[in-house]
């Protein structure tokens, strides 16, 4: 698809003009300048177009702070793959050096570079965008993100410099793997390890990673799309606003997941907010790999695991697999992936009706249902009637004698035989010659 890179000073207003170029509130917005770090890709439309605008950090080249070498970094990279820039500068600040530093950039990138002058709320303000001429980059563009003034024009502009066609479209039936966790356990090392590419900044102070990052890749041929989060904390330890959005992004990530990996740093073990988290993904319906990473680097043994493994069969219904990793050398990172994208497969996939209900044959000759009232339950078939995540009919004689244990018996049953385990699996018993559904299992709210 085509690109087109945001860039600018801290705190020109990047993302709410993206946000408002785009129609939504996906990119953070804060009166604090440099809460964009990253790059992240938001699609957009116009008149018929199709494209994704790339919101990037604000620039100083002149700050000496290591993130603001990190964040320019990923600004000259979002260059790389872009069609066509757009450089954002403050009409109410003027014109200022860092500007000039930044047209400086986008002159030798050499692609189609339109100049926006945010902040111009009213039209008496307009003048004030002439100053920006001194730039070299054409005649600049008033705009105001806050009221939408001149935004239908830029995006005019920029369509008219964008090359003909698409490029490779993305596909709707992308596999999304979200990578979640705790601050500061690993999940960007881990995400740039799986990309090949220092696709996102990695520091050793917690928080660095303040929004979602979709990137769109294949893997050995397959289309998916890899998400970063930032690390989710107990809500109450949350104290600023910051934080507390860019939490709500990283939930709003796992709702639109099929796969959640939960990154835990082997050194703790897997915590009660590590469980909290899993359980998030749980209830949004995704499926649920753990992983344990910086294994190697604490020495742990095997019973360290088996006891972590054990600990999350008891605590977690989904009983999803633990998994060792060391993002930073990539030790069994691709084992990691692999059985990631197979139980993305699992979540959405369909069991054949025979081998069903040959499996609930053999699950009721290991165990008869429970008798009530002098009356036992039977179990006439069972069918799929649901996927992503899987959903299931079992047909019974009376639902009044289904107990909560056998329920959960035949849950479990079902996980061990058709491999589901860290997926989502809902249950309903419909009686006989009855539409209604009103006794079900549904794993993915339960949690022991």
């Amino acid at each position: 698809m085509r690109q087109v890179a945001i860039v600018g000073f801290p705190n020109v207003g990047k993302s709410s003009l993206v946000n408002r170029l785009t129609g939504s509130r996906e990119a953070v917005v804060h009166e604090r300048a440099g809460i964009t770090r990253d790059r992240k890709h938001l699609p957009a439309e116009w008149n018929g177009r199709t494209f994704e605008l790339v919101d990037t950090g604000g620039v100083d080249a002149l700050d000496p702070d290591p993130m603001a070498g990190a964040i320019l970094g990923q600004v000259r990279a979002a260059l790389t793959t872009a069609d066509v820039a757009v450089l954002v500068v403050d009409g109410k600040t003027g014109l200022r050096p860092g500007d000039a530093e930044l047209a400086d950039i986008l002159r030798r990138w050499g692609g189609p570079v339109v100049v926006a002058v945010n902040k111009v709320d009213a039209q008496s303000q307009v003048v004030d965008a002439y100053e920006f001429h001194a730039l070299g980059l054409g005649d600049p563009m008033p705009v105001s993100a806050a009221q939408g003034l001149g935004t239908g024009d830029l995006l005019d502009r920029v369509v008219e410099l964008l090359p003909e066609g698409d490029g490779d479209a993305d596909a709707e039936d992308r596999l999304r793997l979200t990578i979640i966790g705790r601050p500061n356990v690993g999940k960007s090392t881990l995400f740039n390890r799986i990309v090949g590419d220092e696709r996102v900044i990695v520091s050793d102070v917690a928080g660095t990673t303040r929004d979602a990052i979709d990137l769109p890749l294949e893997i050995d041929g397959r289309p998916v799309v890899i998400v970063d989060t930032a690390g989710m904390r107990r809500q109450a330890k949350v104290n600023e606003s910051v934080e507390y959005y860019t939490t709500l992004r990283s939930q709003r990530a796992v709702d639109r997941s099929d796969v959640a990996i939960v990154v835990c740093d082997a050194a703790d073990g897997v915590t009660s907010q590590d469980f909290r988290i899993a359980e998030l993904a749980m209830k949004a319906g995704c499926a649920t790999l753990v992983v344990l990473n910086k294994w190697d680097e604490h020495n742990l043994s095997d019973d360290d695991l088996a006891h972590e493994r054990a600990r999350v069969q008891q605590k977690l219904r989904l009983r999803p697999k633990v998994q060792t990793a060391s993002a930073k050398t990539g030790r069994n990172v691709q084992k990691i992936l692999n059985e990631a994208l197979a139980i993305g497969d699992k979540r959405k996939g369909r069991i054949p009706t025979a081998q069903l209900n040959r499996f609930l044959a053999e699950a009721l000759e290991t165990k008869q249902p429970p008798a009530v009232r002098g009356h036992r339950l039977k179990m006439l078939y069972i069918s799929q009637i649901g996927e992503a995540p899987p959903r299931f009919a079992i047909s019974v004689n009376d639902r009044t004698r289904v107990t909560r244990d056998y329920a959960y018996f035949i849950e479990n049953r079902l996980r061990a035989r058709f491999g589901l385990d860290g997926i989502p699996v809902i249950i309903d018993f419909n009686e006989r010659n009855s539409r209604r559904s009103e006794v079900s299992v549904d794993a993915s709210r339960r949690s022991r």
